[in-house]
């Protein structure tokens, strides 16, 4: 996986073209042995390809172009794209309008000169952290995909897409964990910005009060440049940061409960490999997190959120909906408008507090998932599917609760299954959180530590 700066680079000295680009990336989703079928909903060729010739004319004639010019990148279905529908990863949508304009972080993304290549594939609704999709089809992990591992979710296609080279960075969700989670099953960096810090206008809500938009990518610096495009920022080099001396926090419990073995073994790792570079990781209790299952047993803010969007829908279309996700969506009628207050004071109570403990330290640690990507065939029961569900999201929906900035990096061994680590920084506190990440990625990251 090539990074965005590398792909600058080859741009601007003409060790490639933008078109070359854009052919070898539709000839990957076009292949029916490989998962583009599976992990793009639409495929925008033509204009994909007409974007490339431009960029690449222009270059030819000594213009001076974005950095980002002509590289390839995804759109999550999720996103309105002028003249597309935006069917969320549904069949129920399929007959609404075209979007007139494109969303926000799209046309920020345009305007970058990115070049959208399709749009992928997600969960229904964005209700899920496993990536199923039965109306569509699952794209698959790529560790033994012979055998059929879920992708993560909700965000699958965009993290398909980035470790197949069918994009070179993915604009994504994320709820719950819906880019971090993809990031973690399938091997690359994701990253959820602080809630509301880029638009979230024109994009297909699941909870208005926990949504994020951010990038998938095959680094932490990509995911960075992306980010300072979303968030119409100014897009600099991530400084470069020593960890000697740095304070990590890593919860003991909660976060650390029931974790796989390999989980296990690769977070261990990770934690011996700071400490050898000097970090401070300190063990802490950090006990307010116990409290998170009872808050959302009804659903927490996107079960509500989701009823309220989708109770319409459900009363008459319902057989029309993937029944996993429906069941979900249909937790949220529990909730009465007092307990939904009594959640907003209480998420309010409980930042408060998990700051006044967290004020030392420069980030907090922990295992983006406790498992690695499941088996599908594993997933088939209500049982196992709810059970699997709420493992996988357990540890990531703490940072959207919390409303802090969050990413993956890759942290296992060589030609192992694919293990997240995730950063948890400060709210508002995005860009410093992704310096400590590029830090502590070329510690632990097997594409680019050269371990």
């Amino acid at each position: 996986m090539k990074s965005l700066a590398e792909l600058a680079r080859d741009l601007e000295t003409g060790a490639t073209t933008s078109r070359r680009l854009v052919d070898g990336c539709l000839a990957r989703i076009a292949d029916p042995t490989g998962e583009g079928p599976r992990a793009f909903l639409k495929v925008h060729a033509e204009t994909a390809r007409a974007a490339a010739d431009y960029c690449d004319r222009m270059r030819a004639r000594g213009v001076t172009l974005s950095r980002w010019a002509g590289i390839p990148v995804s759109i999550k279905d999720l996103f309105d794209i002028a003249g597309d529908v935006t069917t969320a990863g549904s069949t129920l949508l399929r007959g609404q309008p075209p979007a007139n304009e494109d969303c926000p972080a799209v046309a920020r993304v345009r305007a970058a000169g990115f070049i959208p290549i399709g749009r992928t594939n997600m969960t229904e609704f964005a209700y899920s952290g496993l990536g199923l999709n039965p109306h569509y089809g699952t794209p698959l992990s790529p560790f033994e995909r012979q055998r059929g591992r879920a992708p993560g979710g909700s965000s699958s296609g965009a993290a398909v897409s980035i470790t197949e080279e069918m994009a070179y960075g993915a604009l994504g969700t994320d709820t719950g964990g819906s880019c971090r989670i993809p990031a973690a099953f399938c091997g690359t960096v994701g990253f959820k910005p602080t809630a509301h810090r880029v638009p979230t206008s024109g994009v297909f809500p699941l909870s208005q009060t926990l949504d994020s938009v951010g990038p998938l990518a095959a680094t932490v610096a990509c995911c960075a440049a992306l980010d300072a495009v979303l968030a119409d920022e100014p897009t600099a080099t991530l400084p470069g940061i020593g960890l000697r001396g740095r304070r990590f926090a890593v919860p003991t419990h909660y976060v650390l409960s029931s974790l796989d073995s390999h989980v296990a073994r690769s977070f261990e790792r990770a934690i011996r490999a700071l400490r050898d570079a000097g970090a401070e990781v300190d063990e802490i209790p950090l006990a307010e997190l116990d409290e998170l299952p009872g808050l959302n047993h009804k659903g927490g803010f996107a079960g509500a959120e989701a009823y309220a969007l989708h109770r319409e829908r459900l009363d008459s279309q319902r057989e029309l909906f993937d029944r996993r996700v429906s069941m979900r969506i249909l937790i949220g009628r529990e909730q009465s408008a007092a307990d939904y207050l009594d959640l907003i004071r209480a998420r309010a109570d409980m930042q408060r507090r998990v700051d006044e403990q967290l004020v030392e330290f420069e980030a907090v640690i922990l295992p983006t998932t406790p498992i690695i990507a499941p088996l599908i065939q594993d997933l088939e029961t209500d049982e196992a599917y709810v059970r699997t569900n709420g493992q996988t999201l357990r540890n990531t929906a703490v940072a959207n609760f919390l409303d802090r900035c969050a990413i993956s990096i890759p942290c296992q061994e060589p030609g192992t299954a694919p293990v997240g680590l995730m950063l948890m920084g400060a709210h508002n506190g995005d860009r410093r959180l992704l310096a400590l990440a590029a830090a502590v990625e070329a510690l632990v990251s097997p594409l680019r530590s050269g371990s």
